[in-house]
């Protein structure tokens, strides 16, 4: 009797797990998904990709021209008036054997609100500058504390003369000298040399 009733139950959890599977299945399916469609429910959604989109914008013209001395130019134009240019070419740089990728190009974009916005750009090794009408510049320094800037670099320059002419005499210092700067290409501050 006890056997006849543990089969009962097995049997009984079965059926209402098999139940819920089914109903919830159901409610997935009847669901409309964000853009109010039903979905069908004889699709394998297992593989679906969960961002939807409503608009398709073509590329309308694509063309790219690479170089075997590294050097390139890249252009595109989508449907959506976004329009890039780029060329890119490797210049010699004297802290990098491989050289420097220099880049110059510019975007054109239609913002939210209708105007359209054009950036120029250019990467080498200064960085990162862009320019553009959009792009807030800030105001000119003050006289006064241009005086005050232009004083403390040419003390920065006094300083580094002296420590050069000391390190032509001196070689130990020389050496110092010389961990210093490895060490500030790599992020790092030893202190100053002058007293040592």
């Amino acid at each position: 009797m006890k056997v006849l009733i543990l089969i009962s139950l097995i049997a009984l959890s079965c059926h209402a797990q098999h139940q819920h599977q089914h109903q919830h299945q159901h409610q997935h399916h009847s669901h409309p998904n964000a853009n109010n469609i039903p979905r069908d429910e004889k699709l394998d959604h297992r593989h679906e990709d969960p961002r939807e989109t409503s608009t398709w914008i073509p590329i309308l013209k694509y063309n790219k021209e690479q170089s075997e001395d590294g050097s390139y130019k890249t252009e595109y134009e989508t449907g959506n008036n976004i329009v890039h240019e780029e060329t890119g070419f490797l210049k010699d740089f004297d802290t990098n054997p491989n050289g420097v990728l220099v880049q110059h190009g510019q975007y054109s974009y239609q913002s939210p609100d209708g105007t359209l916005v054009n950036v120029q750009y250019t990467a080498d090794e200064n960085g990162f500058r862009a320019t553009g009408d959009h792009i807030p510049t800030p105001p000119a320094i003050p006289e006064e504390i241009q005086k005050g800037l232009d004083q403390i670099y040419a003390g920065i320059k006094v300083q580094q003369e002296r420590l050069e002419q000391r390190a032509k005499s001196d070689p130990a210092f020389a050496k110092k000298l010389e961990e210093r700067r490895v060490a500030n290409q790599n992020g790092q501050y030893i202190g100053l040399l002058e007293n040592q």
